[in-house]
């Protein structure tokens, strides 16, 4: 028990943050963040002898975080509403985010998720694309084209962005 306890520790030590940072990204929600984190190590903890490669943990910790942010979806169903997705990251980010970082994640978050989620596990967890792949069952060429093409929409919309607002200003 004790070497569990130890093998335990030293996981949560060693990813808590990533993990919780992760969390706040994908739900937008520092509280339900906390909780989803919460129940993830607990789940750890009950399973902990299942992780055979310590290699794998934080992959491992991923695939628990987004199993549970499933569930919560599972347990009770919420009125859908149409809201402006850029009213709600005006509500929850902090004052100081700089305008363009706030237009980076808006435009994140407009990505299809054959696209998102290989380029945040790439900038939010510094996955490799061979990581990415594992990670997400994907050919490794398949997972670097998709990341290819995200930074690629990315920066076009920014680009479109800068023109139009220059535009407007000329």
């Amino acid at each position: 028990m004790k070497t569990k306890q130890q093998r335990y520790e030293a996981l949560v030590h060693a990813f808590h943050a990533d993990i919780y940072r992760y969390a706040v990204w994908l739900v937008k929600d520092t509280s339900v963040a906390e909780d989803i984190v919460q129940e993830t190590f607990l789940r750890a903890w009950k399973s902990l002898d299942a992780l055979q490669d310590e290699q794998a943990a934080k992959s491992w910790l991923i695939t628990i975080l987004k199993r549970e942010n499933a569930r919560r979806f599972e347990r009770k169903q919420l009125p859908l509403v149409e809201i402006d997705e850029a009213l709600l990251l005006d509500d929850i980010e902090p004052v100081q985010v700089s305008m363009q970082q706030r237009d980076i994640q808006r435009l994140l978050a407009g990505l299809s998720t054959e696209y998102r989620e290989p380029l945040v596990l790439q900038l939010i967890f510094g996955f490799s694309g061979e990581e990415i792949a594992q990670q997400l069952n994907l050919n490794k060429n398949t997972v670097m084209t998709r990341l290819f093409r995200a930074r690629n929409q990315i920066r076009e919309a920014l680009d479109n962005q800068a023109s139009f607002r220059g535009s407007k200003n000329g």
